[in-house]
């Protein structure tokens, strides 16, 4: 098969296209326009597709909204599959700039899905977000709570899902997995690549840049929620085992299965105090930290059910552990200092 991956320069698509490398025969192409994705990214997928197999992948650094470029690849090339990871994802920056997000992801994503159609791609899988489910009124979501995203991050993927479906019901040809991701963290096992955002806001990886001197300090956003200690509790996922998800929904969708969703996480989740207290074990670094007000929109609890995904998908995670996780995620970002 002939695999179209989108913003594979970035954090969980490398990895996905890391374990396309290592464990299938599949042709590889990638479409990253570089803005927060490396060359040199590229470069370490490359020389991991050198020591797996001969050849390389075929990079185009290209902007998904430049549709006649994105038109021209996707007819030319005879793609069976598309990953699509490309997509803007601070929720912060949503709020202030809601039509950047709106365009980016939803708008390309509206696009990429019409040229599957037009040129006879049979399958999509789609990097969604815990945050299609808002605030819910349960501490552990399953596929079918109600979605109500409180930010047009959360917004522009709820609605790229819902054009996804349309697409999927009106061409029986063309099926379709959206892949719910819950907190996402980590790095390769071998420190191959990780998360190269300077300026992301995820807990594990702020914590991990704190203790190596990066930041000054780190704040917790609220201590006074309805949980154990007081602070947020969420899902925290390695980026292996939710790369190893796409692989099986891959495998799902060439085995001639339906469309279909499926949140991506362990089932159980870590507060915001052990988390930071994970990481100055492992690291030995006692950083300060400081409290600050609650966040709005920041539900005291968010974990998913992922009953779905291991008995559907057959998934097996196998990095679910905590001080593994933060370990990775500070060995990766040793290698950026």
């Amino acid at each position: 098969m002939h695999i179209l991956v989108t913003g594979a320069a970035g954090y969980i698509g490398s990895h996905v296209v890391k374990q396309l490398i290592e464990e299938t025969d599949h042709d590889i192409s990638v479409i990253d326009n570089l803005s927060t994705g490396h060359q040199s990214t590229i470069d370490t997928l490359n020389e991991i597709y050198q020591k797996a197999r001969s050849g390389r992948i075929t990079f185009y650094h290209e902007d998904l909204k430049n549709f006649d470029k994105i038109d021209a690849i996707v007819k030319a090339a005879s793609f069976d599959a598309v990953i699509h990871f490309a997509a803007s994802i601070v929720v912060p920056e949503s709020v202030e700039n809601p039509l950047k997000y709106y365009m980016n992801n939803t708008v390309n994503t509206t696009h990429l899905i019409k040229l599957c159609n037009d040129y006879g791609i049979k399958h999509m899988i789609f990097s969604s977000t815990a945050a299609v489910y808002g605030e819910p009124d349960v501490p552990q979501v399953t596929e079918t709570t109600p979605t109500i995203p409180i930010n047009p991050y959360g917004m522009t993927k709820l609605m790229s899902e819902t054009v996804l479906g349309d697409a999927s019901t009106a061409n029986k040809n063309f099926t379709h997995v959206i892949l719910r991701y819950f907190n996402v963290a980590g790095a390769d096992i071998q420190n191959r690549i990780g998360q190269s955002f300077p300026n992301a806001t995820h807990l594990i990886k702020v914590a991990a840049q704190t203790a190596l001197g990066e930041r000054e300090k780190m704040m917790i956003f609220g201590e006074d929620y309805d949980t154990p200690d007081g602070t947020c509790i969420r899902d925290y996922i390695h980026v292996d085992d939710l790369a190893s998800a796409h692989l099986k929904a891959l495998e799902y969708l060439v085995n001639g299965n339906k469309s279909n969703i499926f949140n991506v996480g362990y089932g159980r989740g870590f507060s915001v105090k052990e988390v930071i207290s994970t990481v100055k074990e492992v690291s030995g670094v006692d950083f300060r930290v400081n409290m600050a007000p609650r966040r709005a929109g920041d539900p005291a609890m968010l974990i998913s059910n992922n009953t779905k995904a291991l008995n559907t998908l057959k998934w097996t995670p196998v990095n679910d552990d905590l001080t593994l996780i933060c370990q990775t995620a500070l060995d990766w970002e040793q290698t950026l200092i």
